[in-house]
């Protein structure tokens, strides 16, 4: 036996013999080891699952942006990253293990072929998707196809006793990323991005028209919750924005040389007020864009210091179709600032810094923010101190709201029993609110979250095992702000995400201070505080 083992491992040593002194030692190490365990391993394996684990494995030890994705990940990202994709037009959510169609695509396939708000979707194909718990990626999966690919649905629909039959055409759907814009008063408009993909500044530009058009003078761009996206569209918008040739932001690697992005063009918005909203989770492209508003001193940030991602990846595709996506440099803002926070291959640490930062007060408490002298900088118009090693820090800080709230509150949001109930009520209740309200300013003024459906979270709180610790009087601090959430949630169903970012913003504390700063008469000495 030790002979036959002797000779296998010389036959693989000969196979890549004439090759050794070409590939780098540990490549060699990496073909050894994965022909030993496809010929030697105890059991039957499947060798593409083991040689994923090792990429992983292998990026893990970089840092903690580098990735791999597998085929089905990669084709999902990049219809993300590209802003379309071959479907067949709807917004849905999943309900007790039931697809509802929330919206459908204005002339989408779904649209056209008449497929309501409020169906439910519960076959594609002939395969059942309804009450058979298929992850949300499956459902997805066979809703879209190629683009004149055709797909067979079947929908229950309310108050008919049959099933309704549909065959759709795909076509190309777009995905929008700026995902509300509208005029706040006469003369101060609205725009929130929610990521940076490849339509992103085309969509910004089109509602920066609109809004204009309207009688906008000031700006409020708000990136909060924005995890960043396409570096393209962040220098792209930015450009807008910022007077032309000036430095937007440039990266540097050890083995990718520096590059700049200069602001091009004529710009649609270079004059008027400008606040930019940040919070804790905007990210990359969202830090490369506030922190160039930030160090040309062209505008306001406000908010909580960003996440910190200053890394840049390469995508390099493989042959059979999966991905790596390398970090081959550094972003660097106009003033020299890394954003990139501190990983140190730690991924637990740097998983866990929002949390962190959260119990050290940071959330709460501007003055427990201390930044080294040697991450100083300064901006480039004013001359203003800022800090780099960790996010965009805010020139006007809002603290988090820790009173906001309840524990009950917090374990709902958590279950998803506050959108479950809102697409219950909805669902029974449609037709009804639709032919009482006839536009989003009428529901906003007069609708009230009513007992029964109170008692609908309340049984579906219980559904999801929510516990009620603080007994009544828990759920009575909880209930102002459950109904205002459930009242917003029923708007965005039954109108639009623009509608429900409004009714949000009335009592969202970031942009409360934002409307609060660009009004001020004295804009542009905000910026010089003592």
């Amino acid at each position: 036996m030790r002979k036959i083992l002797f000779s296998l491992i010389a036959a693989i040593a000969a196979v890549f013999a004439a090759t050794a002194q070409e590939l780098p030692a540990n490549v060699i190490k990496m073909m050894y080891s994965s022909n030993i365990i496809s010929r030697f391993y105890v059991d039957n394996t499947d060798l593409n699952k083991v040689t994923e684990a090792g990429i992983k494995a292998m990026l893990k030890k970089l840092d903690p942006h580098s990735t791999y994705t597998d085929p089905k990940e990669t084709k999902a990202l990049m219809e993300q990253m590209r802003g379309s994709f071959g479907g067949i037009g709807i917004q849905f959510n999943i309900v007790s293990d039931t697809l509802y169609v929330i919206q459908t695509t204005k002339k989408g396939p779904s649209e056209r072929a008449g497929i309501l708000a409020g169906d439910k979707i519960v076959t594609v194909n002939d395969t059942a998707i309804a009450g058979v718990k298929m992850e949300r990626s499956d459902i997805m999966l066979r809703l879209r196809g190629p683009k004149g690919s055709k797909v067979n649905i079947e929908v229950v629909r309310r108050g008919i006793d049959r099933k309704l039959k549909f065959a759709l055409v795909r076509d190309d759907i777009s995905t929008e990323t700026v995902d509300a814009a509208y005029m706040i008063d006469k003369k101060n408009g609205y725009i929130r991005i929610t990521s940076f993909g490849a339509k992103t500044h085309e969509e910004f530009v089109a509602k920066l028209d609109s809004l204009k058009a309207r009688g906008m003078k000031n700006l409020i761009l708000d990136l909060e919750g924005n995890g960043g996206g396409l570096l393209d569209a962040a220098v792209k918008i930015a450009s807008e924005l910022i007077d032309e040739s000036n430095l937007l932001v440039y990266t540097e690697g050890a083995k990718i040389p520096k590059f700049e992005y200069h602001s091009m063009g004529a710009g649609k918005f270079r004059e008027g007020n400008l606040v930019v909203i940040i919070d804790e989770t905007s990210a990359s492209a969202s830090e490369i864009l506030s922190g160039a508003v930030q160090d040309w001193d062209r505008g306001i940030v406000v908010g909580r210091r960003s996440y910190g991602k200053g890394l840049v990846q390469r995508p390099f595709e493989l042959p059979d179709g999966s991905m790596i996506r390398l970090t081959v440099s550094r972003y660097y803002t106009p003033s020299g600032r890394c954003i990139q926070k501190p990983y140190d291959n730690d991924s637990v640490k740097y998983e866990d810094d929002l949390m962190n930062r959260y119990n050290s007060g940071e959330m709460t408490s501007a003055d427990s923010i201390h930044f080294p002298d040697s991450l100083k900088t300064y901006t480039k118009r004013l001359k203003r101190a800022v800090y780099g090693g960790g996010g965009i820090m805010p020139d006007y800080f809002v603290p988090v709201d820790t009173l906001k709230y309840t524990k009950y509150h917090r374990s709902l949001a958590s279950r998803g029993s506050i959108i479950q109930s809102s697409l219950h009520y909805l669902d029974t209740h449609r037709e009804e609110l639709a032919a009482r309200y006839k536009d989003i300013e009428e529901f906003e003024k007069k609708f009230e979250v009513d007992e029964s459906f109170i008692q609908m979270l309340r049984d579906q709180g219980v559904k999801d095992s929510v516990k009620l610790e603080g007994g009544e009087e828990e759920f009575q601090r909880s209930l102002p702000e459950l109904k205002r959430q459930l009242k917003q949630y029923i708007a965005r169903d039954l109108w639009s995400m623009n509608d429900f970012i409004m009714m949000y913003n009335h009592t969202n504390d970031l942009f409360i201070k934002a409307y609060e700063l660009i009004r001020q008469k004295d804009f542009d000495k905000l910026l010089i505080k003592e």
